[in-house]
């Protein structure tokens, strides 16, 4: 019965796994522009690959370029910053620096994402704000260190681009209510399988038991009634 058990949650840890990669998969809601959009969170990340034999270099304008529509990279938390940065050599070979899609606001006098959502998070190399002239600063995101550092908006190159957009709300829902009715199915099959197998298990079993139990067992073996007589003869003549 141990083995049956094992079996059973080898089975449902399968099916669970098998859920998180089919839930990776449909949530990922990302453009289907013939680009290699990867899923992160409620977002998507377009990493510009560049030709590998040619040194890659580009101005904050020509990055913007080359997103066509969709915003630079923004970063909202650690965990995005990491993601990034992990990321990143399966793209690159070597340190890459990558432009943030961030701007210096004159009227706040700080740094605001050019999608004008607010900064929440921050992680600067050097303590801001920098020598540059307001609006020229830009920002770049080393890969070697997940640093952020006040580059020039117009002198500075910057060897990586990475694309942003959010993945689109109205179709991420669908996916995971069917999943969840296929793993909650799958999870009822499973369980109505093992418990077939445990009552034919069980079933053997008990037919052994009854088959134990009449077993047959030859009678106590009777003297012949001729021996029985003569028995009985022996112990009469014997008689004093």
């Amino acid at each position: 019965m141990e083995l049956r058990k094992d079996h059973l949650g080898s089975l449902l840890c399968c099916v669970f796994v098998l859920f998180a990669h089919l839930q990776l998969a449909w949530t990922g809601d990302c453009p289907a522009d013939g680009r290699t959009w990867v899923p992160f969170g409620d977002r998507c990340y377009h990493f510009v690959h560049g030709e590998e034999d040619t040194i890659k270099s580009y101005t904050f304008g020509r990055a913007n370029t080359l997103c066509q529509g969709f915003e630079l990279l923004t970063v909202q938390s650690a965990e995005e910053n990491d993601f990034i940065i992990k990321y990143s050599p399966e793209v690159w070979k070597g340190e890459v620096s990558m432009w943030l899609g961030m701007y210096y606001d004159t009227n706040t006098e700080d740094m605001k994402w050019f999608g004008e959502d607010p900064v929440r998070y921050t992680n600067w190399e050097k303590a801001f704000p920098s020598d540059l002239l307001p609006m020229e600063t830009c920002v770049a995101l080393h890969s070697n260190t997940g640093k952020w550092e006040n580059v020039s908006c117009t002198e500075d190159y910057e060897n990586g681009v990475v694309c942003e957009t959010a993945q689109k709300e109205e179709t991420k829902q669908k996916p995971s209510a069917l999943l969840s009715a296929l793993v909650i199915l799958s999870v009822v099959a499973i369980v109505g399988v093992s418990a077939v197998i445990w009552f034919l298990h069980q079933k053997h079993n008990l037919g052994s038991t009854i088959l134990t139990a009449f077993e047959y067992h030859p009678p106590f073996r009777v003297l012949d009634t001729d021996q029985s007589c003569l028995v009985e003869a022996e112990e009469t003549d014997s008689t004093p």
